[in-house]
């Protein structure tokens, strides 16, 4: 159900890019590990079916469309049953999986930014069709682009095989390189039309449950201990403090747009921190499986899950929740969705 304060807001329609965070299905379509088309996943969504997306229910991006009074969900773009009618009200093109260095994107099979971008190219063709170049400005000006990126990169490329270090140097210079190609990317979103544009900062990667796994079985003090990486989350803060500058700059570039920072790393590391003014029970290992390393194809229908999925953060060892994601948008509902709708 629609049910909003922010429900008569201006916005017509969310469109999402990036990675699983955001991906409401697109990856059902390849053959990629990156999937969430089968069960567990899915099973708290309204149809208690998986639908592709990487949680037992909802994601954030559903989240802020219900929020914007615009639909209960977001669909995904190569979703067959999607409808020149659906998407002049958004949908997602984001791909599980992808990230800003071409790398990442070999390594999971799946679609980059630029792929997703010609997809969110060739739906406004077919907006333009079915209702005129007009009315498809119209939608397009008043729509919220969503990107949320950057977290398999540092996985893959900076922490499980950190090869990409020899080349730039080190992990500050290897995140330059990934904000160089995001910022490009903002940038020819521009010139497709948007105009509202809201970049989500990377999570405090230490704390996902695979993070903390893995960090436990490497010898040191904490050896055996679950607790968050703190230097990996330090690499996060630094990644969003240079995101945020770009994003300053972008505004200052882009005449006419709004371009905003979500930070989505104070409101996780506090459901993390403080669990149980959120209701969370488990905060650092996920409700599928043993919550240690399941995700994807490991999280599977011979898995057991937890019985109270709304007790946990996390769903698998690297996404959240559907009360995770709940929590998510309502942080992004207080702290962005009031500039971008005004």
């Amino acid at each position: 159900m629609l049910n909003s304060a922010t429900a008569s807001s201006n916005v017509s329609a969310v469109f999402a890019f990036g990675d699983s965070t955001v991906d409401s299905g697109n990856n059902n379509r390849f053959n990629t590990l990156f999937r969430g088309d089968h069960l567990p996943y899915g099973r708290d969504f309204p149809t208690h079916l998986p639908t592709g997306r990487f949680s037992n229910g909802k994601i954030a991006t559903d989240y802020l469309a219900q929020i914007l009074g615009i639909k209960d969900h977001l669909p995904a773009y190569l979703e067959p049953r999607v409808t020149d009618g659906d998407l002049l009200t958004g949908v997602s093109f984001a791909s599980g999986g992808s990230g800003l260095d071409p790398n990442t994107v070999a390594l999971a099979r799946v679609l980059d930014l630029s792929t997703q971008l010609g997809l969110f190219e060739e739906a406004l063709q077919r907006i333009r069709k079915a209702v005129g170049d007009e009315k498809a400005n119209d939608v397009i000006q008043n729509s919220l682009f969503v990107i949320s990126i950057g977290t398999n990169d540092m996985l893959y490329n900076a922490y499980l095989l950190p090869v990409r270090m020899i080349r730039y140097g080190s992990i500050s210079g290897y995140q330059d390189f990934l904000l160089q190609n995001l910022h490009a990317f903002i940038q020819r979103l521009y010139g497709a039309g948007a105009r509202r544009i809201l970049v989500a900062g990377l999570p405090p990667i230490g704390c996902l449950p695979v993070q903390v796994t893995i960090s436990s079985i490497i010898p040191s003090r904490h050896w055996l201990q679950r607790m968050c990486n703190v230097q990996q989350n330090t690499d996060s803060q630094a990644y969003n403090k240079k995101l945020q500058s770009h994003v300053h700059l972008l505004q200052s570039e882009l005449n006419g747009a709004k371009v905003v920072y979500f930070d989505t790393y104070t409101p996780i590391l506090d459901m993390v921190t403080s669990p149980a003014k959120y209701g969370f029970a488990q905060t650092l290992q996920g409700c599928c499986g043993t919550g240690l390393l399941e995700m994807g194809p490991v999280c599977n229908v011979l898995d057991l899950t937890c019985p109270d999925p709304s007790k946990f953060l996390f769903w698998d060892a690297v996404h959240l929740t559907d009360a995770g994601n709940y929590v998510l948008a309502q942080s992004g509902r207080q702290t962005v969705l009031p500039y971008l709708t005004s």
